[in-house]
């Protein structure tokens, strides 16, 4: 029963918490190992998860706790190797690329909003329960960080109109 069960919430789930760690670390390989970490996760808690009122949020909660990590990791193995980071670009789009970049200078929590409300279009409700925050932070966040990004991106509707193609990223 827990297999089954545990297999439906994987088909449900991995293609968004992929797509999610993909926009908060801009690592595809990285995306799909913490992915595998946080099924792995939700597999060890599964009892918890299944108790939680929103289980797929309680998913998406774990992962976006473990794509905080990396990044912090990252963060810090880049302030002590102080070495340039390598690394080549995928042949994408300029918007794209624009987008990804001006996303990797958020605020974590600002661009987790932002990353889960437009790209997996969850509600306030959905994404406060996954970041553990009331939905007035994440309204004040989302907008904040739409605004930021919006700069970022030339503060133009142009730029604007970017942030909506971000998914063609993945």
């Amino acid at each position: 029963m827990r297999d089954a069960a545990f297999r439906e919430y994987f088909e449900r789930h991995h293609d968004s918490m992929s797509r999610l760690a993909y926009l908060m670390t801009g690592e595809a390989e990285i995306a799909d190992d913490l992915a595998a970490d946080a099924l792995t996760e939700v597999w060890r808690h599964w009892d918890r998860v299944t108790a939680a009122d929103d289980p797929g949020a309680y998913g998406h909660g774990i992962l976006m706790n473990l794509a905080r990590n990396w990044v912090r990791r990252r963060s810090r193995e880049r302030l002590l190797t102080l070495e340039p980071l390598r690394r080549a670009l995928d042949p994408d789009v300029s918007a794209v690329l624009d987008v990804r970049g001006a996303l990797r200078r958020l605020p974590h929590r600002r661009r987790a909003c932002v990353v889960l409300r437009y790209s997996l279009d969850l509600s306030e409700k959905e994404v406060a329960q996954i970041l553990g925050i009331s939905v007035g932070a994440v309204k004040s966040a989302t907008s904040r960080g739409a605004r930021q990004l919006a700069e970022l991106l030339g503060g133009s509707t142009v730029a604007l109109a970017r942030i909506d193609g971000w998914e063609a990223a993945r």
